[in-house]
């Protein structure tokens, strides 16, 4: 449990920018209204250039963080498919995606602050030491210490830590957890949590507790400075702002960890 006299500090980020061509499917304007970070796709698993171009548009014009969302190159499954990646090649395409992104970033006046992997890539890299050190080498080679977004604990933060980049934990607010404090894969029932209410509560549990209930009902500690809340969920936008109001109410203050 959390002191409760310390201020509670919680960033609120979502993937975005998760279309390709006329096909789109997060509601990039309405979340930019709401988050302050953005895991923008960086055309590996979505996001053609003219998507990436506007969503950094709209960031930069809402004050919202830009992130590279890099992932396996796997656009037919959305990058949600595992793939063995050789660490040079993975490595030379994280350093591409971030590339990518940060000149449309720079074009909107912004810059690309730090990195999140996505789907599959980013559950790989939660025990997988030889494919988390590749997409750190990656960070490293696209230039300067971004921070990397994901869970704590994971063998990607372990191999940011050695490289000397900044790390953030993140916990999902829409997803079920294990009792180890890993994400329940998406294959299994329940994976993806649904019930506005419950996710309104996990959230506020996740950032004023520290803490979420796992699937078989143990309580799990969390160390987590920023919240996700998936695009592609049906009626994001209006939860993540229910999220946000509820979050602010009860005394948190919203604020992007960059």
């Amino acid at each position: 449990m959390s002191d409760p006299a310390a201020p509670c500090v919680i960033d609120l980020n979502a993937d975005l920018g998760e279309g390709f061509g006329r096909w789109q499917l997060t509601d990039d304007e309405a979340l930019l209204s709401v988050v302050t970070s953005a895991n923008v796709a960086c055309g590996f698993h979505a996001g053609d250039p003219s998507t990436m171009r506007r969503v950094c548009e709209l960031a930069a014009a809402n004050g919202v963080v830009i992130g590279a969302q890099v992932s396996y190159r796997d656009l037919a499954g959305f990058g949600r498919r595992a793939m063995d990646v050789p660490p040079d090649e993975l490595a030379d395409e994280i350093t591409y995606q971030i590339g990518a992104l940060e000149v449309f970033a720079r074009a909107a006046g912004a810059r690309v602050e730090y990195v999140k992997p996505h789907g599959a890539l980013y559950n790989r890299c939660v025990h997988d030491a030889e494919q988390a050190h590749a997409v750190i080498a990656g960070v490293r080679a696209a230039g300067g210490a971004l921070p990397v977004l994901g869970l704590p604990g994971s063998r990607l933060h372990e191999a940011a830590r050695a490289a000397q980049l900044p790390v953030v934990g993140e916990a999902f607010a829409d997803r079920a957890y294990t009792a180890e404090g890993t994400l329940v894969p998406r294959r299994e029932p329940d994976a993806v949590i649904h019930d506005p209410d419950e996710v309104v509560k996990r959230a506020l549990g996740m950032a004023r507790d520290h803490a979420v209930t796992s699937r078989d009902g143990t309580r799990v500690a969390l160390t987590a400075r920023s919240l996700c809340l998936h695009g592609d969920t049906p009626g994001a936008a209006g939860l993540t702002r229910r999220v946000r109001s509820e979050l602010t109410a009860s005394g948190v203050r919203i604020r992007s960890f960059v």
